[in-house]
């Protein structure tokens, strides 16, 4: 029975650090579609799969620094330090598809999977660089 009491000690912990984690997940998808230059929620809800693609590795690239943020801070301010750099860079990754990528918003509009998918495995591969970081 200690061993549970044990386990349950850190349950403090993790709500803390899931609802915020949480939180800022939901903030950096709000900001996110903000930033954008077209809808695309409207346009996943329309089937758009290009605009589905380029969400999701934008998720996956900013969930994976901010669990690795979770794991290795030393406390939730630091976590949410990291969260905000992994949320600059995910913005950065997008701003340099955009400009490598000619009309790239008309693109993913028109649902061209080419360019949507450039910019989820980008995104995806600088969050996993940006996780590999945060293990100092």
């Amino acid at each position: 029975m200690n061993n549970l009491w044990q386990s349950l000690s850190g349950l403090p912990s993790f709500a803390l650090y899931f609802a915020l984690g949480f939180a800022l997940l939901a903030v950096f998808i709000a900001v996110y579609l903000w930033l954008m230059p077209y809808r695309e929620l409207q346009l996943i809800r329309e089937g758009n799969v290009a605009a589905a693609i380029s969400l999701s590795g934008a998720l996956l690239g900013f969930v994976l620094p901010l669990a690795s943020a979770i794991a290795h801070s030393i406390n939730p301010v630091d976590m949410v330090v990291w969260a905000v750099i992994a949320f600059v860079a995910q913005t950065i990754v997008y701003l340099a598809v955009s400009r490598l990528v000619p009309h790239f918003g008309d693109a993913i509009k028109a649902g061209n999977v080419a360019p949507a998918t450039l910019l989820a495995a980008l995104a995806v591969a600088v969050g996993v660089l940006n996780a590999a970081c945060l293990t100092y």
